[in-house]
């Protein structure tokens, strides 16, 4: 296989895995979309953050980020909490509902994952994980 056939495959196989994983999101838990678990996670990861944080780290628009946010709030997952820095500034909080959420998900996930690699020899585990950190860490340079 030649370079650019490689790089088909890769996208090819890509798209199947984000097909997949937005298929599994929905149902580990029907309310909880992929953008709804990443943007949990992140939250639990900084201990909060403001809205247009969650839309600059992930590239999304602001008009979308309200919407999960907005969701988030319904599903009284996610509270806006006043910054005691700034008290102009709300920032966003995981609930201790959307902690535990964000942990059955996350353990459903990593069962799914150790599922479907049990029979991959650590080595080939060790170099898919180096391979997947080093894509994802790529940024466009800026002209």
């Amino acid at each position: 296989m030649d370079a650019t056939e490689a790089v088909e495959s890769i996208q090819r196989e890509m798209t199947a895995f984000a097909r997949r994983a937005r298929a599994s999101a929905g149902r580990m838990h029907p309310e909880l979309s992929l953008v709804s678990y990443t943007l949990l996670g992140h939250l639990e990861e900084r201990d909060g953050c403001r809205a247009t944080d969650l839309a600059a780290h992930y590239a999304l628009d602001k008009s979308t980020v309200s919407r999960q946010v907005a969701a988030l709030e319904r599903a009284a997952l996610v509270e806006r909490r006043v910054d005691p820095d700034d008290h102009r500034v709300q920032v966003l909080h995981l609930t201790d509902a959307g902690r535990e959420i964000l942990a059955q998900v996350t353990e459903s996930r990593r069962a799914a994952f150790e599922e479907r690699l049990a029979d991959w020899p650590a080595e080939d585990l060790a170099r898919f994980a180096d391979y997947l950190v080093r894509y994802n860490a790529w940024s466009r340079p800026t002209p």
